[in-house]
């Protein structure tokens, strides 16, 4: 593990991702402009990719003060938040989907939790639906057939269910700070020393599993993913992978995409375990 010495023009930086997606990234905006930064300096980073949906123009006329930068075509989660985090200035990345409203103080107690707690190096609010009821947004560690179970008629037997539910951390009240395998990556809140050691996101996976990924690359080099509920945001998440019968994968993207990141993800990590105290002191 490496600690940042050198000195940031900015608190933190936003980066939101947007993929034909205006009217959430919209929204996204006002929450975050509405939010509460204290006397923190931040700037904001909304990346596109190739959605050819004027949010670039509209951008520039609510929010001049905003960067904007248009990839010329569609890059995935993973390459197109790269784009954001490599012309980002703060000494904080956060990485934020469109279809998310953060609550007024989530970026300030982020920060705060962040500023006292250097081994930390990626940190993740309490996520809603948009109903106010509590989403799964930290995981622990994929079995070898835990996405399996969890799209086909062989996550009915018990043995699958427990293993599903060992996954989602279902004993977990979702109350406590948690050190946590990883997290979910609508919202993440990354020191940038920690990107500094480990990298960016991982360009092989276009959609899915970058998330997985990044955060197991941080405890691979001893920075802690910590899972922290006092900040908040809404989550309007829809699992598209996984709203098409699984015998029709061939015929739908998203689960071809989740597919072959699973597989991406199983070759790169088959020889590393990485293993740690999910309890935090």
């Amino acid at each position: 593990m490496i600690f940042e010495f050198c000195i940031f023009m900015l608190d933190i930086s936003i980066i939101i991702l947007n993929y034909k997606s205006r009217g959430l990234t919209l929204n996204c905006l006002k929450s975050v402009k509405e939010a509460d930064f204290g006397n923190l300096k931040y700037e904001i980073i909304v990346v596109d990719n190739n959605s050819d949906d004027s949010i670039g123009e509209i951008i520039s006329w609510q929010y001049p003060e905003i960067k904007f930068i248009g990839n010329k075509k569609n890059l995935g989660m993973g390459a197109g938040n790269n784009v954001g985090i490599r012309n980002a200035e703060g000494k904080y990345v956060v990485i934020m989907n469109p279809d998310t409203m953060a609550f007024p103080g989530t970026f300030l107690k982020l920060y705060d939790f962040m500023e006292a707690s250097p081994e930390v190096g990626i940190a993740g609010p309490k996520q809603f639906y948009p109903d106010k009821t509590i989403q799964d947004s930290c995981y622990q560690w994929y079995n070898l057939l835990t996405p399996v179970y969890r799209r086909t008629p062989l996550g009915r037997f018990k043995f699958a269910r427990r293993d599903v539910a060992r996954f989602l951390m279902k004993d977990f009240d979702h109350n406590s700070n948690k050190e946590v395998d990883w997290l979910l990556g609508s919202f993440l809140f990354c020191r940038r020393g920690c990107l500094n050691e480990i990298g960016l996101f991982d360009e092989r996976f276009f959609m899915y599993f970058e998330d997985t990924d990044l955060c197991r690359r941080a405890w691979a080099k001893g920075w802690k993913v910590v899972y922290f509920p006092e900040g908040q945001i809404i989550h309007n998440h829809k699992r598209e992978s996984a709203e098409t019968p699984w015998y029709k994968f061939l015929w739908n993207r998203p689960i071809r995409a989740h597919v072959i990141s699973w597989l991406k993800y199983l070759r790169k990590w088959r020889k590393i375990r990485i293993t740690h105290n999910v309890s935090l002191s």
